[in-house]
């Protein structure tokens, strides 16, 4: 395996503890300025998750395990109820915030495991924190194997450090090949609606002084017929027990146009985002958001409608490899899964 003494293009941190209170990077506000919020109630920490200022399916998963430290708070001082019964109702208020991102349950159900909450769930938050970062680089190296010669990448949505702990999934193992020189362009998909690649994956790319290169969504397939990208390189949001995906929407689409062109697709994510609930992509709920996010004010609703969904589902056999922190499976299948899921 390529090892690497050095991850020279890590300094953003969108999640973290301070002052008793979760310290946010609005992301809504990138990239025309930097504005962090203090969430010290699981009510704010769901209206922030809910309305994107953090989004990211392990940021995600970070946000909530600190939301249940806020939750042992408030649930300490509640004289209506018992401990139990307050704690477990303001971690079904963060579960309540948005449906698709396994992380965010997975971190609620482990954090229901914590003995002693109120003395132990912040060092485990925190250990949450951290192996997601490990995790992040650590997949970034495993990925770098396929990486054989200088090639061309694209990358859909943002996947990077501010989806996570800090690194990046898919944006990991571009930061981690381009300090490797395995990396010739990046292009970044705009990602409509909601402009993750060009007001997130941009902003990171350029604060780490790393080139990159916009492109509209509508016009990767002509860039694949040619030969202008030889990767596509992307995050989930949920991994089923068949090597299904859900991710950002557009990832489908990709995938297809890969597929027919020849190009390659990689999925990276840690563990924490594999649903062991969703045997396929039959399972997996997708986020239906706002109408007014897409469709514009001057038309009069009762005429003209609009389809909003935030993910779509991207079946296993069209994916190459999907990367993980505890392997990696070369055309993921169901028995591949179930033997990474056993090994873990």
């Amino acid at each position: 395996m390529i090892e690497i003494d050095t991850f020279i293009y890590d300094t953003i941190r969108p999640v973290t503890w301070h002052d008793n209170g979760l310290r946010l990077l609005d992301q809504r506000q990138l990239p025309e300025q930097e504005v962090y919020l203090h969430i010290n109630s699981t009510q704010a920490l769901h209206e922030a998750i809910k309305n994107m200022a953090v989004r990211g399916a392990p940021a995600i998963g970070i946000a909530a395990a600190y939301g249940a430290v806020l939750a042992t708070k408030e649930a300490s001082s509640d004289q209506s109820k018992g401990f139990a019964e307050s704690f477990n109702s303001r971690l079904d208020l963060l579960a309540s915030s948005r449906p698709t991102a396994v992380n965010l349950f997975n971190a609620l159900n482990a954090a229901k495991q914590v003995l002693d909450p109120i003395n132990n769930l912040l060092s485990w938050a925190n250990s949450w924190f951290e192996a997601d970062i490990i995790a992040n680089k650590k997949m970034s190296v495993q990925a770098a194997q396929y990486l054989t010669e200088p090639v061309n990448v694209l990358t859909h949505c943002n996947a990077g450090a501010l989806a996570t702990g800090g690194y990046g999934t898919a944006l990991g193992v571009i930061r981690t090949g381009f300090q490797m020189g395995l990396i010739g362009a990046i292009y970044a998909g705009e990602t409509r609606p909601w402009n993750q690649g060009a007001r997130l994956t941009l902003w990171e790319f350029q604060k780490d002084n790393i080139p990159v290169t916009l492109t509209a969504d509508s016009a990767v397939a002509s860039m694949m017929k040619k030969g202008l990208i030889d990767w596509v390189i992307v995050g989930a949001d949920s991994i089923c027990l068949n090597g299904d995906v859900a991710n950002k929407i557009g990832t489908y689409s990709l995938a297809v146009l890969a597929k027919h062109h020849g190009v390659k697709l990689m999925v990276v994510a840690p563990t924490t985002t594999l649903d062991l609930n969703a045997k396929s992509a039959d399972d997996i709920v997708i986020e239906q958001r706002s109408t007014d996010e897409i469709l514009p004010t001057v038309y009069k609703k009762e005429l003209v409608d609009a389809l909003n969904p935030a993910f779509d589902l991207t079946p296993a056999e069209l994916i190459s490899v999907i990367v993980t922190e505890k392997g990696v499976i070369e055309s993921p299948d169901a028995s591949k899964m179930k033997a990474l899921i056993n090994h873990s």
